[in-house]
């Protein structure tokens, strides 16, 4: 069974979204089910700070042992931080995927997108646990 943080925002794709010390900055990774379903990560490719994206674009990429997949950006707004640390450490993405294996800041343009995102309960159904 994945682990679901309460207070974090999901898609259906398996991002997450949490919330910062900057109400207009998320924090955005992939969930410990799709870290789960991918396996062994061995590269992320991230987007530059100042990147802007619509809600569902695509901004990087993550390389697994298994499978490459997209990483489509739950909401809409520009980069401002990067995880350099998964450069060196991509595996933090399994380890620890809601701490220390966040990809990227997003200052959100329009904070009203974060209401189609799925709480902990809606995203657990989605899986079926």
């Amino acid at each position: 069974m994945s682990e679901i943080p309460q207070d974090l925002l999901y898609t259906e794709d398996h991002e997450y979204v949490k919330a910062t010390d900057d109400p207009n900055v998320v924090a955005v990774g992939i969930t410990d089910y799709a870290q789960g379903e991918l396996g062994d990560v061995v590269y992320v490719e991230l987007p530059k700070p100042g990147a802007s994206f619509g809600k569902h674009d695509v901004f990087g990429t993550i390389e697994a042992v298994k499978a490459v997949s997209e990483l489509f950006s739950p909401v809409a707004g520009e980069v401002v931080e990067v995880n350099s640390r998964l450069d060196g450490e991509p595996a933090l993405v399994n380890t620890t995927p809601y701490t220390d294996g966040w990809m990227v800041k997003i200052r959100v343009s329009d904070a009203s997108q974060k209401a189609g995102l799925l709480n902990a309960a809606a995203y657990k159904a989605h899986l079926g646990e």
